[in-house]
Parts: structure tokens; C-alpha cells; sequence
């Protein structure tokens, strides 16, 4: 009964959001007051308190308890939201009680949903803001009692009801819903059978194939373990048949898929709380993660070339690789075209990213309801598309519960000053240095990320970090793309590596040496965000011969660092090979326009030594090293 009733809230959810992207959205504290109220709802009946347990009754009671509390705290704000807005009135003993209980429900569908970690950040913050006065020297600030908060977080559009709890209602509810759409209307089986097509037939066909599907997936559902989670349990056991180390290929599926975070134009959500929190165009920070995703996927793609030409992996089978002409069928390729084709023309006629989001769900389902005319029963296609609103629901809580615990985190380090606090201090330790400051703020980033969901990790970072970069003369744009780099990094980073537990799993290997292959196999996600730094082209700023000087340079890394870590010969001299990569590298990362060109030579000559020497020099194996 509770599976069903949770069917139904999502298939509900999916339409309120589909009926707000294409009629606009409610008054702004209404619609994200009433998007709180049914996720939060939702999230008890998908995730509910001791199932199965012989206290189960209770836990029953307990979490009707938390949603009618929750759609109590919401059913106020949507009745009072215009005195709210316009009389800024002060807090009861009634706010605040609806206050705290709205907060408790928020923090503990947020342990459900993804554990204990980001629910105790939050409650740190609450703690930090209501007794932080008792702190002595920098740390310290104002004294702010209970009701204070409460007008803060309740009782206006800066705390709970601020601007990332805005975005996830409408824009990444919007999308979200676009991407389940695109999935379940044959878009999944078109990317995976294209990145089969595409990579299956080269050296390490299948890690090659999982790469492509988890960049084409990513695109679209910008989750990484998502990502692993729906491609990995087809790539992963494809892999490890073909006799790939089962490490090497949980390592393969954690990393191409982390770079669904880091792919337009979702970006695991964060491109749109960037955007906001930026105060640009959604497009102008679409445009700026396209060069940085392309070199990390092109970095990916080349590791996996090197080591499966020094493993000899094997490619996949003939017989399991569609043709072309069944992957280009128009039948398959219409609904996937419309659906981009309707996605751009809203943006680029300049409509709201919702409504552009919309248009493109509706192009997409005039497609397919054309495609499917004579092939597909009706009940068929009503079932595919049930089933895409259900799974926009189910995804949608997450997103929901994550952003509403973010924004009263950071509803807190702004009213009590500790992100800036933290900037100046990082500033004063660095001496002003841009390569200092970056440094600490990138493994601050590091440990902040691990084990939270990216969008959350970018929030807190961008919050507390970002301002240390903008301090030391870094651009704004640069500066956020630099901590969600690191911040995202974190899925595959040692000790708690989210993305390589869930792909270690599904291969069911230890998730230690896979998380060694993982951080080789995306070495240059770590170089990645300091280029952002160097190069302003990076992110589509500078003009066209910036961009292209960034592009040098990224490609020189993209071939330079897989090759050193592959200790790839060249020269026939292991030291002077080793030596050479690492010249490129240095070279490539100085910000002079001659630099980049110097270091593309610098690898050219060794290209043409190692043809000169030998003409498969550049293919040798491990084992004739």
C-alpha cells in the first residue's frame, strides 16, 4: 500500500512540475512551499522509519507526526505568504514551533535520503548561529535569540524559502523531468547503443563504450551514482565478461560517470544553483563548463586507450554491437532530436530555462506519440510515460530535501558572517598568493565533499570558499567553477568516495584498489580546475584566441598526463620519457600565450621519435617495456 501511495505522490509531483513549467509558477513562496510539502511527504513514504522492525507502529506515528507538521509549517506560508512578503512581521511562540518542526522534518528526511553527514553540517550551523556568541576572538559574532532565527529562516524568502529551494522547484524540477522523459521514451537504449557503436570496437571497447554512456547519460540525469547505478549494471558486468580486472572497471564506471556532474547542461543541478547564486544567465555557466567537461572526458577516453593497450584488453564482440542503421533508425533518433531541438529553441529565443525545459518535453512527446503510432499500443505508451513521472517524483526528493537543508546552512553563514570570516583567514595564511589560496581551498574542498551529493557539497564550498578565490582577484565564475571541480572530485576520492563504493559493489571487488584506479584514471580532474584559474578561455571568456590557447593546453595535458602515468615510451629512455611528460605538463600550465605551442612541440618531437625508433613504439605494451 505504501509502494503504491508513493507511486502516486511521485506521478503527482511530475505533473505539478510539468503543469508549472508550461503555465508558470505559482507565487514564489507558494510554489515552494507547496514543492517542500510533497517531497517531504513523498520521502516518508519512500524512506520510511524502521520498516520492517517490531517498533514499525511507532515509527508509523512518528513519521506522520513530521509530514503533518511539515504541511502545517507549509499550509501557513502558502495562506500568509503575501503579509510575509510585504509586512515582515515579527516571530511568535507559534512560528517558532512550526519553526523547529519544519527543520527537524527537513534534517531527518535528509538522514533517510542520503545518512547522517549533511543533517549534522546543518544542525552545526544552527548550533553555530544561535550559541556562536559564547565564541571568543574572530569566530565569535552577535548574539541572535530564537525568534531571530525563526524570521530568518521562516518567516521570509532568505532561509528555507530562499533562492536554491526557488531553482529546485522550478528549473531542476524542470529538468529533472526533461531528462526522465528523454530516458524512458528510448533515449537510454539510443545512448547506450551509440557509445556501444562508437567505442565498442577499439582497444578496451567496453570501458571505452561505459565512458561514452555514463558522458551521454550525465548530460541528461547528472547524478554520478546514478550514473553508475543505471549504466553500470549493464557496462560493469559487460566489462569483467571480456576479462577486465573488476577493479579497473568499477574504477572505469565511477569516474565517467562523476563527469554527469560536471557535463552541461544539468551539471548534477549545480549549473542552475551556480547561475543563481552568480546572478548570470543559466547559458553564460552552461557555455563555461563545456571546454573543462570535453577535456575531462577526452582524458578519461585516452587513459582508458593507453591502459587497455598495456593490458590488451580485449574489445566487445561483433555480434553484440548494434549497426548503424538500426541505432540511426529515424523511429529511435526523432523523439531524442525533438527533445534537444525544442530544449535549444526555448533558450535560444530566450524563454525561461522552465519553460524551455517544457517545450522540450512537449516536442519530445509529440515525437514519440508519432514514432509510436501502429508499433506501440496506446496502454504501452501510457505506461512509459507513467513511468517517466514517477521517476522525476522519486528523483525530485533528493534534490528537494538537500536544497532546503543547504539553504538554511546557508541562511546561517550568512547571517552570522563565518564564510567570510573563514575567506579572510584563508587569504591571511596564503600572503595573497592565487596559488596558495587555491590549494588550500582545493583540499578544504576535498574534505568538505566527501560523502555529500555534489549540489550540496557546491552549495557549503561556494558559500565558505568561493569568497577566498574572489578575494585574490579571481574572477567569480572562475572562482565557483573551481570549488565544484573540487568539490565533485570527492565522489572519487579516497577515503570516502561515494561513486567508487556503489561501482566496487556492483563489480563486487574491494573498493580500495579500485579507488587507486579511479584517481588515475581522473588525474586530470584534478589539474582541470587550476587551469580554470590560468586560462580564462577555460570557461568561454577572453575571445576566441583564448579559448583556443586554452584548448592547446588542455590537450596537451589530455595526452601528456595519461602518458606519463602510463609511462608510455617515446624516446627509448624511460628517465627521459618520464622527464619529457613532465616538462609538457610545467609548460603547459604556465599562463603565456607561447607556452601551450611550446609544450604541444615538446610532445611532437617524442611522437616523432617513438616513429622513428619503432613504429609501434607509441603501442607497446606493459610487458615489452
Amino acid at each position: 500500500m505504501r509502494d503504491t501511495a508513493a507511486k502516486i505522490l511521485a506521478v503527482f509531483i511530475g505533473l505539478f512540475v510539468l503543469y508549472t513549467s508550461a503555465a508558470g509558477p505559482f507565487e514564489s513562496l507558494v510554489q515552494r512551499a507547496l514543492f517542500l510539502g510533497l517531497v517531504v511527504t513523498l520521502a516518508a513514504l519512500m524512506y520510511p522509519l524502521a520498516p520492517g522492525s517490531r517498533l514499525r507502529p511507532v515509527a508509523i506515528v512518528l513519521d506522520l507526526a513530521l509530514v503533518i507538521v511539515t504541511w502545517v509549517a507549509c499550509g501557513y506560508i502558502i495562506l500568509n505568504y503575501d503579509k510575509i512578503m510585504n509586512a515582515l512581521p515579527w516571530a511568535t511562540g507559534a512560528d517558532v514551533a512550526m519553526t523547529v518542526g519544519l527543520v527537524l522534518a527537513i534534517l531527518e528526511m535528509g538522514r533517510r535520503v542520503v545518512g547522517l553527514i549533511f543533517p549534522t553540517l546543518v544542525v552545526i550551523g544552527l548550533v553555530y548561529a544561535l550559541l556562536g556568541h559564547y565564541i571568543p576572538g574572530l569566530l565569535g559574532h552577535s548574539q541572535f535569540d530564537p525568534y531571530f532565527v525563526t524570521e530568518t529562516l521562516f518567516l521570509g524568502d532568505l532561509g528555507i524559502w530562499g533562492s536554491l529551494l526557488s531553482i529546485a522547484s522550478t528549473v531542476i524540477a524542470a529538468f529533472v523531468l526533461f531528462g526522465a522523459f528523454l530516458l524512458h521514451t528510448g533515449g537510454g537504449q539510443t545512448f547506450m547503443d551509440l557509445a556501444m557503436r562508437v567505442g565498442g570496437k577499439s582497444p578496451g571497447g567496453a570501458a571505452k563504450m561505459a565512458t561514452i554512456a555514463s558522458g551521454l547519460f550525465g548530460m541528461v540525469s547528472g547524478s554520478a551514482v546514478a550514473n553508475v547505478a543505471t549504466t553500470g549494471n549493464f557496462t560493469i558486468p559487460l566489462m569483467k565478461r571480456l576479462s577486465y580486472p573488476a577493479p579497473f572497471a568499477a574504477a572505469v564506471e565511477a569516474v565517467a560517470s562523476t563527469g554527469g556532474q560536471l557535463a552541461p547542461p544539468i551539471m548534477g543541478a549545480a549549473a542552475f544553483v551556480m547561475a543563481e547564486i552568480l546572478g548570470v544567465s543559466y547559458v553564460t555557466v552552461m557555455v563555461g563548463a563545456i571546454l573543462p567537461a570535453l577535456l575531462f572526458y577526452l582524458s578519461v577516453f585516452m587513459t582508458v586507450h593507453v591502459v587497455s593497450l598495456q593490458r590488451n584488453l580485449r574489445i566487445v564482440d561483433e555480434e553484440s554491437i548494434p549497426s548503424w542503421p538500426t541505432i540511426l533508425r529515424w523511429r529511435r533518433l526523432l523523439p531524442v532530436l525533438a527533445a534537444l531541438g525544442g530544449l535549444f529553441f526555448g533558450i535560444l529565443t530566450g524563454r525561461s530555462v522552465q519553460t524551455a525545459a517544457f517545450i522540450g518535453i512537449a516536442a519530445l512527446l509529440l515525437a514519440f506519440i508519432f514514432v509510436s503510432i501502429g508499433s506501440n499500443r496506446p496502454k504501452a505508451m501510457l505506461r512509459q510515460m507513467l513511468a517517466a513521472l514517477d521517476d522525476a517524483g522519486r528523483g525530485l526528493v533528493i534534490i528537494g530535501i538537500l536544497l532546503a537543508g543547504a539553504q538554511i546552512l546557508v541562511a546561517m553563514i550568512n547571517l552570522t558572517g563565518i564564510g567570510v570570516t573563514l575567506s579572510s583567514l584563508i587569504v591571511t595564511l596564503a600572503g595573497d598568493s592565487v596559488v596558495l589560496v587555491a590549494i588550500i581551498v582545493g583540499l578544504i574542498c576535498i574534505v568538505i565533499g566527501m560523502g555529500l551529493p555534489t549540489t550540496a557539497a557546491y552549495v557549503l564550498v561556494a558559500a565558505v570558499l568561493a569568497p577566498a578565490l574572489t578575494g585574490v582577484g579571481v574572477t567569480p565564475l572562475a572562482a565557483h567553477m573551481f570549488v565544484f571541480y573540487f568539490a565533485t572530485i570527492s565522489v572519487i576520492t579516497p577515503p570516502v568516495c561515494v561513486a567508487v563504493f556503489v561501482a566496487a559493489g556492483i563489480a563486487q571487488t574491494n573498493w580500495l584498489p579500485a579507488a587507486r584506479e579511479a584517481v588515475r584514471l581522473g588525474a586530470m580532474t584534478y589539474v582541470v580546475p587550476f587551469m580554470i584559474l590560468i586560462y580564462p578561455g577555460m570557461i568561454g571568456q577572453g575571445g576566441a584566441l583564448a579559448i583556443g590557447e586554452a584548448l592547446l593546453s588542455g590537450l596537451v595535458l589530455v595526452v601528456a598526463i595519461p602518458f606519463l602515468l602510463a609511462k608510455m615510451p617515446m624516446t627509448g629512455n624511460r628517465a627521459l620519457d618520464i622527464a619529457a611528460y613532465i616538462l609538457a605538463i610545467i609548460i603547459a600550465l604556465v599562463p603565456h600565450p607561447a607556452a601551450p605551442v611550446f609544450a604541444a612541440s615538446i610532445l611532437f618531437v617524442g611522437w616523432w621519435m617513438a616513429r622513428k625508433r619503432r613504429p609501434s613504439a607509441i603501442e607497446l605494451t606493459a610487458s615489452q617495456e
